[in-house]
């Protein structure tokens, strides 16, 4: 279980094909806190920690994964978030995340307001009723509020600290980023399903505030 608070930025050294899968070998402040077994989310993906040597993480990636996932298709270079597992006895200071990617976004807008900015993310539609405004959102690991909801895209705005010090100070126009619904929504729409009750679509027209 992670909170979506990025405890360091890493970079892909290479990803090396692997049956079925891949092996990424990641440069991180974090190397020296992990062991082999322990769990790391690597832009919001939950992933086991093969070798931890030398300031780089080694990660096996498997095919399901690479389908649901951004993290097949980073080349060497990319920046990603780290962030340990939440400790028992620690504070949950962004939301509950599991490191389980619901689908892949897509960043339309990247705009500036003084000092924060405003990402626009496009989402599929599988994911609207899991979406509400003012709740909870994950991208890339990053624990995010949705600031404004529409059909097909959400509004967040992120702090000038998160900007610095994620991955999204190398966003871009266009760039596909990991989307984690919140974990509590998620079950109480299975109960609704469960129990029969219709769920009522969002109307057509431009993201809400």
């Amino acid at each position: 279980m992670f909170t979506g608070l990025v405890e360091a930025v890493g970079e892909i050294v290479e990803c090396k094909p692997t049956s079925g899968g891949v092996r990424l070998r990641i440069e991180a402040a974090l190397a020296a806190e992990l062991a082999p077994g322990d769990s790391v989310a690597v832009n919001g993906v939950c992933l086991t920690v093969i070798v931890s040597e030398a300031g780089q993480i080694h990660a096996d990636v498997g095919p399901e994964t690479l389908r649901v996932t951004t993290l097949g298709v980073l080349p060497p270079g990319s920046a990603v978030n780290l962030e340990r597992p939440l400790r028992a006895d620690g504070r949950i200071g962004g939301h509950l995340v599991q490191g389980h990617v619901d689908a892949l976004g897509n960043i339309e807008e990247l705009r500036a307001e003084a000092d924060f900015h405003w990402l626009t993310i496009s989402y599929p539609s599988p994911l609207a009723p899991y979406l509400v405004s003012k709740g909870s959102i994950a991208v890339d690991g990053i624990s995010l509020t949705v600031a404004g909801l529409g059909l097909s895209r959400f509004d967040v705005q992120v702090v000038p600290f998160t900007m610095s010090h994620t991955n999204l100070r190398r966003a871009q126009v266009h760039d596909r980023v990991n989307l984690e619904c919140d974990m509590v929504g998620k079950y109480v729409v299975r109960v609704a399903e469960i129990a029969g009750l219709s769920l009522a679509p969002l109307k057509t027209g431009e993201v809400r505030h």
